[in-house]
């Protein structure tokens, strides 16, 4: 009997942590207690200016990557969703490097290598409802070659490349 309500109560737990997303935390929250409701995040990494970015990846089935970002005092500053069309359109083809764009897009769902170079791609929602497909393609000297919002054939809808 015992055992069983441990056990009730640990799954419970796990259920209701899996409902914590990183956009339920307001700008102020602490980053420790958010750690200990949304569990750890996919990345950590650091801002030029010292920012700490906790990037939650739901890929690559999912269709959202969050972006927290804190300051020293370990106070959320902002959480962003990064797979938007918004995000795709800052990408400018002959001038950003990889880096740039894992930093905007966050870590990639699928990477394919090809003689002509690097494909990167994050599952997304075109317009924030169609399932579709972020896709960049990048020089063999790791400079984008191009962007592309690609709409999921199952969904109906069309390709459209810049």
């Amino acid at each position: 009997m015992r055992y069983s309500a441990i056990l009730r109560a640990v799954l419970s737990a796990a259920l209701l942590a899996g409902c914590v997303s990183p956009t339920s935390f307001a700008p102020g929250s602490s980053v420790v207690e958010m750690l200990a409701r949304a569990g750890p995040p996919t990345d950590i990494r650091f801002d030029r200016n010292g920012d700490e970015l906790w990037e939650y990846a739901t890929g690559p089935q999912g269709f959202e990557t969050y972006l927290v970002r804190s300051g020293p005092d370990r106070k959320v500053k902002e959480v962003t969703q990064l797979l938007t069309d918004d995000q795709l359109m800052k990408i400018v083809p002959g001038t950003m490097t990889k880096a740039d764009v894992r930093h905007l897009l966050g870590r990639p769902s699928e990477q394919t290598f090809t003689a002509a170079g690097t494909v990167w791609s994050w599952r997304f929602k075109r317009y924030g409802v169609a399932p579709g497909y972020l896709t960049v393609r990048f020089n063999p000297d790791n400079t984008v070659m191009e962007r592309i919002a690609i709409i999921d054939p199952t969904g109906g809808g069309k390709m459209d490349g810049k």
